[in-house]
Parts: structure tokens; C-alpha cells; sequence
């Protein structure tokens, strides 16, 4: 398959040839429909991410349709439409059983800890766990703006903000929001 490459740190990527992915035995490949590009994207290739080995193919924000799947997989069976979120949890732990995937112990993100989407294919770990099907009527463009941008401006709002349900509806008064920032 063809993959954006980077072999240190900063420099120039180039696109390459490389091995197509296998599928984890809990895992699937998706073809690469559509990715985004982001500013996380920039912090793995400058090497302010720990989880970033080289060589390494980024891209983060995907969605595309199930390639190839794992044997232990159970909820897709190829195909499908889907997308993932920015941080995959294992489904097993305690953080992800009270929901908080993004702490699991071991979380995986496409394009830091494992190969990204700026590739034709990309392998995903606990398929049944983080794969989320796309409607027919919802692009992969707009299926792969989702992930970081729409997870990282819901978190600010939500735990940031503190921003709750009626809040700045229209029979809501501005100042139920609290005193404005100074």
C-alpha cells in the first residue's frame, strides 16, 4: 500500500510503498475512505509524543469501510461503513467500563501509537469496542472531521466550561452560564 512515511523527527515525509496491515486477532483493517489532518498530527512529527516510534505513518481522524477482520472479532464482518475515535480503549478495564477510554492502561491511538491513516490502509485494535458505523448518508469527509476536533471542542465545552444541558438555550439567561471569564 501507499503510506505517508517520516523517518525522523521534523523532516521532509515521503509517500512510500510499505506492507499492507494484518488485523490484530481482536482488531480489523479499514480502507482509508477519507483523513483529516490535525494539529496533533504536527506535534507526532516534530517528537513531542513519547508513543511516536520510527519509522511511522500519522493520521489520526479516518473513516473508511472494513477491510479485513480478526479472528476474535464479533460485531463486523467486513464492509462496513465505520470511523474510530481519536483514543481506543480495550472495553475490558474499569476505565472503560465507566467509560473513560482515553485513560485505559491500554489505550491505543491510530497515527501515535501504531500506524496512522495517511495511508491506504490502517489496522485497528478492539474492533468491537471502537469501531462505530457510519450512516449511508454521512460522508467519510465529514465522518473523519469527527473524531479529534468534534471529541476535543465537546470535552472543552463540557469539562471546561462546565457548560450543562439548557444551558444558553433561548429561554436561558446568559448570566445562568456564571460570571464571564476575566
Amino acid at each position: 500500500m501507499k503510506a505517508v512515511v517520516f523517518e525522523q523527527f521534523g523532516k521532509t515525509p515521503e509517500v512510500r510503498t510499505v506492507p499492507d496491515p494484518e488485523p490484530a486477532p481482536q482488531g480489523v483493517v479499514i480502507k482509508v475512505e477519507a483523513t483529516g489532518l490535525c494539529r496533533s498530527d504536527w506535534h507526532g512529527w516534530m517528537g513531542h509524543d513519547p508513543d511516536v516510534t520510527l519509522p511511522h505513518v500519522p493520521g489520526h481522524e479516518l473513516a473508511g469501510t472494513v477491510a479485513a477482520v480478526g479472528a476474535l472479532v464479533t460485531r463486523w464482518t467486513g464492509g462496513e461503513r465505520v470511523t474510530v475515535p481519536f483514543v481506543g480503549g480495550c472495553g475490558q478495564c474499569p476505565e472503560c467500563h465507566s467509560g473513560n477510554h482515553q485513560v485505559c492502561e491500554r489505550q491505543f491511538q491510530p497515527g501515535f501509537t501504531a500506524w496512522g491513516s495517511f495511508a491506504e490502509f490502517v489496522a485497528i485494535d478492539y474492533a468491537d469496542t471502537n469501531l462505530i458505523a457510519l450512516p449511508d448518508e454521512l460522508g467519510f469527509d465529514v465522518a473523519a472531521s469527527l473524531g479529534c476536533r468534534f471529541a476535543t471542542a465537546f470535552r472543552a465545552v463540557v469539562d471546561q466550561g462546565r457548560v450543562q444541558p439548557g444551558n444558553g438555550s433561548p429561554s436561558t439567561p446568559v448570566a445562568a452560564w456564571g460570571s464571564p471569564p476575566s
